[in-house]
C-alpha cells in the first residue's frame, strides 16, 4: 500500500501531470467558450460552414500530399467547426515558425562551411552518373560528399556502446552529443562518468536531447544539474504546459562528435533497451556508424547549428579539422533533413535509392507509413526485377504504427516485395541497401513523422566498405526473420486489420 500511494504521489505530482492538466485546462475553457456563445449557435455554426468550405477549397488547391488533404478533410467534414478550428492552427504553425526561422538563419550564416569540394563531386560522376546527380543535389542543399576514410558499422547497439565509450576516453578538445531519447541506466551512467571527467579535465562537454525526454525521462531542472557538472546541456523545444504546433516539431537525431575526428549516427539513443541490458519487446536489433576524417565536419556542424539557434553563433572553425585522407575506399555523404526546409532531403535520397536500383533494395526499418508515390517506387522497383526486400518488427512498440504498416501487405507482395518480421524482437535500425555500392545509415524512418515533421540525420555511402558491412548484417538478420505469406494477413485478427485501415487515413496526422 505505501509503494502504491508512493508511485501514485509520484504521478499526480509530477511535471507530466501538471502538463496534461494544463492542456486539459485550456482545452475546457475553450469548450466553455463555445457553451457560452451558445445563444449564437446557429450564426456560428453557419459562420464556420461557409468558413470550413473555403477552408476546404483552400486545402484541394494547397501544394501537398493527397494524403495529408485527406487526413484534414474527413475531420474537417464531420467536425466542421472543431476540424477547421484545429487545421487552421496547425497550418498558420505559428509554434513553429520561430524555430524554423531560427534555424534557417543559423543555416545561411554557417553555409561557408560546409562547401563542396568539386574534384571528389567529379569523382564519383565518373563512377556513376546517376550517384553523381544524387551527389550534387546533396552538396546544393548544403552537404557535400567526401572521400571515405576508416568508417565502422556496427550490427547492435551494444557494440557501439562500448566503441563509443572507448573513443570518448581519448577525447581532449570537445565532447558533443545530440540525441532523441536519453534515460538513466546502465548506458548513460557509464557515459556520464567519462563526460564528467573529461570535464574535469578541460574538454569541452556539450549535451543536447529533445524536450521531450523532460516529459517522462529526465526531470525539468536536468540542465541545470548538468551544468553543475562543468556539461553545457540544452533540452531542445522542451515540452510546455501549452497548445502549441512546435510541439509536432522533434529533434529525433542521434549524434555524437569527439575532437572533429570521429562522429556516430545511426538508430541507437541512451538507454537501456538499445544495448539490450533491458526487454521492452524482445531483442532489440539496432544499428550505428562511425565515421572518421573530414567527413565528421558535417556532423559537427549539424550539432552546432541546432545548438546555436538559441544563442550566439558558434566560433565554428575551432571545432572544425580538416583530417588527412587516409587510402581507404568510396565515399560517404552526411546529411541532415528538417521541418525547416522546403525540400525533403531525406526522403529523396531513399527515393533515388528505389529509382537507380538495378539488383536489389534491402530495407530495415521499424515502422512503414508512407505516402502513395514511396509506395508506387517500391512496388515498381520489384515489378522491374529487382530485389526487394523489407524487414520489420515482429514485436512492435506501437501497435497503431505496426497495424499501419501490416495493412500494406497485400499490396506489397502482389508488387513483388518481399516482406519479412524479425521474430526476435523490435527491429529499430534505419537501413537502405543496394547494388553492393549504396547504403544509408541513419535516425530516418520510413514514417510522416521522420520524412516530414522531425529534424533528422543520416550517412550515405557510395563504393565503400561500409556497404559491405551493411549487406552481410542485413543477409544474417534475414535468417531470423520470418517470411510474410499471401495468406499471412487474412489470418491477423481482424480488429487489428480494421484499425490498420482506419489509422492509415489519418497518418499523416499521427
Amino acid at each position: 500500500m505505501k509503494k502504491f500511494l508512493s508511485v501514485f504521489f509520484k504521478i499526480v505530482f509530477s511535471r507530466t501531470m501538471i502538463i496534461f492538466l494544463s492542456i486539459l485546462v485550456q482545452a475546457a475553457i475553450l469548450f466553455s467558450s463555445f457553451m457560452w456563445l451558445g445563444k449564437y449557435t446557429t450564426f456560428i455554426f453557419s459562420a464556420m460552414t461557409v468558413g470550413g468550405a473555403a477552408v476546404l477549397i483552400y486545402l484541394i488547391n494547397k501544394e501537398d500530399l493527397p494524403e495529408f488533404k485527406i487526413a484534414w478533410v474527413i475531420p474537417i467534414c464531420l467536425f466542421p467547426v472543431f476540424g477547421t478550428i484545429i487545421f487552421l492552427f496547425v497550418d498558420t504553425n505559428m509554434g513553429s515558425r520561430g524555430l524554423k526561422k531560427e534555424m534557417n538563419k543559423v543555416i545561411e550564416n554557417s553555409g561557408q562551411y560546409m562547401k563542396q569540394e568539386e574534384s571528389v563531386l567529379q569523382e564519383i560522376t565518373d563512377c556513376d552518373s546517376q550517384a553523381g546527380g544524387l551527389a550534387a543535389y546533396l552538396s546544393k542543399a548544403g552537404y557535400p560528399a567526401y572521400r571515405s576514410n576508416e568508417n565502422m558499422y556496427f550490427p547492435l547497439g551494444e557494440d557501439k556502446w562500448k566503441d563509443m565509450l572507448a573513443e570518448m576516453e581519448k577525447a581532449e578538445k570537445f565532447i558533443f552529443l545530440e540525441y532523441f531519447i536519453v534515460e538513466r541506466g546502465i548506458m548513460w551512467d557509464s557515459i556520464l562518468e567519462i563526460l564528467e571527467k573529461k570535464a574535469k579535465e578541460g574538454v569541452e562537454v556539450r549535451f543536447m536531447y529533445d524536450g521531450m525526454c523532460s516529459l517522462l525521462l529526465l526531470p525539468y531542472n536536468y540542465p541545470a544539474k548538468m551544468e553543475k557538472l562543468g556539461i553545457r546541456t540544452k533540452a531542445f523545444s522542451p515540452i510546455a504546459p501549452m497548445l502549441s504546433t512546435h510541439q509536432n516539431n522533434r529533434d529525433h537525431r542521434k549524434i555524437l562528435v569527439i575532437d572533429g575526428k570521429v562522429a556516430y549516427t545511426g538508430g541507437v539513443n541512451l538507454a537501456d533497451e538499445y544495448i539490450n541490458k533491458r526487454q521492452r519487446f524482445g531483442h532489440w536489433k539496432d544499428v550505428a556508424v562511425k565515421i572518421t576524417g573530414d567527413a565528421v565536419d558535417s556532423f559537427t556542424m549539424m550539432f552546432l547549428r541546432t545548438w546555436d539557434i538559441l544563442e550566439s553563433p558558434s566560433n565554428y572553425e575551432e571545432y572544425l579539422h580538416r583530417c588527412v585522407h587516409k587510402d581507404a575506399a568510396g565515399y560517404v555523404i552526411p546529411y541532415g533533413d528538417g521541418p525547416n526546409r522546403k525540400e525533403n532531403v531525406a526522403e529523396k535520397v531513399y527515393m533515388d535509392i528505389l529509382n537507380t536500383a538495378r539488383d536489389y533494395v534491402h530495407i530495415m526499418t521499424p515502422y512503414f507509413i508512407v505516402d502513395s508515390s514511396f509506395l508506387m517506387m517500391l512496388k515498381f522497383a520489384a515489378q522491374r526485377g529487382v530485389d526487394v526486400k523489407l524487414i520489420l518488427p515482429h514485436i512492435p512498440d506501437k501497435k497503431y504504427a505496426f497495424a499501419i504498416a501490416r495493412s500494406y501487405y497485400p499490396s506489397l507482395l502482389a508488387a513483388g516485395v518481399q516482406v519479412y518480421e524479425y521474430t526476435p524482437g523490435f527491429v529499430h535500425a534505419k537501413v537502405f541497401t543496394s547494388d553492393a555500392c549504396k547504403a544509408v545509415v541513419g535516425t530516418i524512418n520510413l514514417d510522416y513523422r521522420s520524412l516530414y515533421h522531425h529534424f533528422e540525420c543520416g550517412a550515405y555511402f557510395y563504393k565503400s566498405t561500409v556497404v559491405e558491412d551493411v549487406e552481410a548484417d542485413f543477409q544474417a538478420t534475414l535468417q531470423k526473420c520470418m517470411r510474410v505469406e499471401d495468406g499471412y494477413y487474412k489470418s491477423l485478427p481482424a480488429g487489428g486489420r480494421l484499425l490498420g485501415r482506419i489509422c492509415n487515413l489519418i497518418a499523416p496526422l499521427m
